[in-house]
């Protein structure tokens, strides 16, 4: 009996990081970056395959990436690190499959999950988590 439940139990935590984390669930908490931009969390997707596997993807508004003076593209990946390290390591699963590969948005506007937006300014930068550390990989 104990096994069943057990195994219950890892069902549930599974289906919890399957779904994407949204608003409801306290998104556009203000997370800070290094550059000092307004930084917010939108969501976390991980229900949408990466190319080499489980990949869970950590989506960020942040306006001044597209406004006067926008922000360049060194500091954001500055911004981009920081957010995987010290947002998105923490929130990665410690029961069942680690994630290949851990991508970080930053986007001036917040843009459905897989539609695109032509006015929307957008940066990604793709990480691996090799030993406890995030390791940027070329995207």
């Amino acid at each position: 009996m104990q096994g069943l439940a057990r195994g219950f139990m890892v069902a549930l935590l599974m289906s919890a990081f399957a779904r994407p984390v949204s608003a409801q669930d306290g998104a556009g908490v203000l997370v800070p970056v290094p550059s000092g931009q307004e930084v917010r969390w939108i969501d976390t997707i991980s229900d949408a395959p990466g190319p080499g596997g489980l990949t869970m993807r950590f989506r960020f508004l942040a306006p001044q990436i597209g406004g006067e003076g926008p922000l360049d593209a060194d500091l954001a990946a500055t911004d981009m690190q920081a957010l995987c390290d010290e947002f998105a390591l923490p929130r990665l699963p410690v029961i069942g499959p680690r994630p290949a590969q851990v991508i970080i948005s930053l986007s001036d506007r917040v843009v459905p999950f897989g539609e695109t937006d032509e006015e929307a300014v957008q940066f990604f930068e793709a990480y691996s988590v090799v030993n406890g550390l995030c390791e940027w990989e070329l995207f």
